[in-house]
């Protein structure tokens, strides 16, 4: 018993199917119609087209008066702009993934970018696409064209594939093209409908005796198909229409498969299958049909999708205009998503995130929206799946993401898939955040802490969620910290005793003494916020929490070598810096100081170090003795004086 299996993606894809429909239904308003060549690849369906006064043009001259519609292969820029100048009525049946491919080329030319188009160069859409770059388009088709292909100087390239393109072919291409070290900026626009059904061609030519390829001869789409199911089907027949097909070839036992180009017709495909089944005197057709043949069937006659208010339906977009979406449904008529109806964020704008020949998920809001269009929505769908989410997050105790889009007076509007929850300011942080404006934009994680879905309220927070992040920072952060090693900070805050430290999630204080080997008064001197800084470990309390910082390096410890510039006995300068009852205290350098005991300030007796010295006043002193481990030297002015005294009597009494 024979056995006929048909693609499911054969026949029309929704580019044609949208262009045809188009047609016929300017064609009910009855007026004058041209098209700018061939509507679509398919002698049947043009000259229906004709016969119902719908004629074919090849140059604009041809036309004075009447509306003239651009073929699904698309035109190049030039004949947008003669219908323009002529100002001639336009109707843009352009598919919209061949649009799409327009527009890279448009942008990327704009931008003295150097186009390559692969696809077969005779082919009206690839002229169609090289028609945005002014005709200078590098085409290649063949792999040996690949292979020849000399860059010269240009070795930047933008690439786009004709829509039909083989994709197994076009990898090889590209793969070839990179060998020769092309630097490629690679837009594989290759329709996702034509993938799929090459695909399936590929699958179903695998497992069939015989294979019929259903499309007419000038369909380069169809000739892939052709080329696709012989490579895999030696038994593979190529025909136009039912008349072309030898019926007395196919045995009452085979298995054929059949499948059918983008531009070939529901009816005609329809006629092939009833006619072999009559042919071949299928025993399943005389009880009525066999459920996946009906199936089939019905898909043909019903060449829509029957739509209901509520549903969620997939759409493929068309155009956008004035943030208007048009959305091909496989639907008698297209849908619209009005503006302000794409999303509850009023950042998200539809022509920056959408563009012809998407594929989106939208909520039918109403069937016919009085002006026969079927009315959208995307933001029905984000409100249901935000809502599913919110409810979730709360039941589970998770953590959800959202974007914050308002500040507002107590807190944060945060949406989450459509759904707007308020985040108190006593909620945004574990600390005070002085301008809740620096979280506009941001993508913020937190827990849904109380809902109310009747009454729509949802409230966020993030402060137990900071703290537990914090907690669980320091607790990995203090299993990793050695003291002596040293780690890399920022500057968090400055006090006067000191500044803390951000060592990634945990902060450690550097305190005032551990800024510098010399004195300073305030960390400021040395120190700023946002400033990035290497830091010692000096000590780590994991009970309490603390980490003591420096950013004295023991490399540059001034008293290393303290014993070698201060040797006992020589005379040196230095600087007053602090005054106590016993003496006064002499920097000779920065962070190394030594004593002048108030015995050794004057060779007379001093009641206070304050009688003879001042703060800031440098003075010569002679060094009594340095002890570099406790870091103490002990100094004199007296003997300094008298050492300087007595130079001068030595040299007389050697004269």
């Amino acid at each position: 018993m024979a056995e006929i299996i048909v693609a499911k993606s054969a026949g029309f894809c929704f580019g044609v199917s949208r262009a045809i429909n188009i047609a016929y239904e300017q064609n009910k308003q009855n007026k004058k119609i041209y098209t700018y060549g061939p509507l679509i690849h398919n002698k049947e369906v043009i000259a229906d087209l004709e016969k119902k006064g719908i004629h074919v043009i090849t140059d604009l001259d041809e036309v004075e008066t009447g509306t003239v519609m651009i073929r699904s292969h698309g035109v190049g820029k030039h004949i947008y702009d003669e219908l323009e100048q002529k100002a001639l009525q336009m109707i843009d049946g352009t598919c919209p993934f061949v649009k799409r491919i327009h527009n890279i080329v448009k942008n990327a030319y704009e931008q003295k970018k150097q186009i390559m188009i692969i696809g077969d160069a005779p082919h009206p859409e690839v002229q169609g696409i090289n028609g945005w770059c002014e005709n200078s388009a590098v085409i290649l088709g063949e792999l040996e064209q690949a292979e020849q292909f000399h860059t010269g100087e240009n070795k930047n390239y933008t690439v786009v594939v004709q829509t039909t393109f083989r994709k197994s072919k076009f990898e090889n291409i590209i793969t070839l093209l990179k060998q020769k070290n092309l630097v490629l900026e690679v837009f594989d626009t290759i329709c996702s409908a034509t993938a799929e059904r090459q695909q399936e061609a590929v699958s179903l030519s695998q497992n069939v005796d015989k294979m019929i390829v259903i499309g007419d001869k000038n369909s380069s789409n169809t000739q892939k198909l052709v080329e696709i199911c012989r490579k895999y089907c030696k038994k593979t027949y190529y025909i136009e229409t039912i008349c072309n097909l030898v019926l007395n070839i196919f045995n009452k036992n085979d298995k054929i498969g059949i499948t059918a180009g983008a531009s070939t017709p529901p009816a005609i495909i329809k006629e092939v299958i009833g006619t072999m089944s009559e042919a071949l005197n299928d025993a399943v057709q005389n009880n009525g049909g066999s459920e996946d043949e009906l199936t089939f069937e019905q898909m043909l006659n019903e060449s829509f999708t029957t739509l209901h208010t509520g549903d969620v339906v997939k759409g493929t977009v068309i155009s956008i205009s004035n943030e208007e979406v048009s959305v091909n449904l496989n639907y008698k008529s297209d849908g619209i998503i009005p503006k302000g109806e794409y999303s509850r964020d009023a950042n998200v704008i539809p022509s920056k995130v959408l563009q012809p020949g998407d594929e989106i998920e939208v909520f039918v809001v109403r069937v016919n929206d009085g002006d026969g269009n079927v009315l959208l929505s995307r933001k029905r769908i984000e409100d249901q799946k935000g809502m599913e989410e919110v409810e979730a997050a709360y039941q589970n105790k998770t953590v959800i993401t959202g974007k914050i889009t308002d500040v507002v007076r107590g807190g944060l509007i945060a949406l989450v898939n459509g759904i707007r929850v308020f985040i108190p300011s006593s909620q945004v942080s574990n600390k005070f955040i002085e301008d809740l404006n620096v979280f506009k934009g941001q993508e913020l994680e937190f827990n849904i802490i109380e809902l109310d879905k009747v009454k729509r309220r949802f409230i966020g927070g993030r402060k137990a969620l900071i703290e537990k992040e914090i907690l669980e920072k320091k607790a990995a952060l203090f299993e990793k910290l050695e003291i002596g090693s040293k780690v890399k900070g920022t500057v968090s805050r400055i006090t006067d005793f000191g500044a803390f430290v951000d060592l990634g999630g945990v902060d450690g204080l550097i305190h005032i003494s551990e800024m510098s080997w010399g004195r300073i008064t305030n960390p400021k001197e040395i120190l700023k916020e946002g400033q990035e800084v290497d830091v010692i470990i000096l000590d780590v309390d994991k009970e309490k929490g603390k980490i003591s910082l420096s950013l004295k390096d023991s490399s540059n410890n001034p008293w290393t070598t303290a014993v070698e510039k201060y040797p006992v006995g020589s005379v040196t300068e230095g600087k007053v810096v602090r005054m106590v009852p016993f003496g006064a205290f002499i920097e000779l350098e920065a962070g190394v100081d030594g004593l002048v005991h108030i015995s050794q300030i004057a060779n007379k007796h001093v009641v206070k170090p304050e009688d003879e010295l001042k703060v800031g006043e440098v003075i010569k002193v002679k060094v009594l003795e340095v002890n570099a481990e406790q870091k103490k030297i002990s100094l004199s002015k007296r003997q300094a004086e008298e050492n300087t005294e007595e130079a001068p009597k030595e040299e007389k009494t050697e004269e």
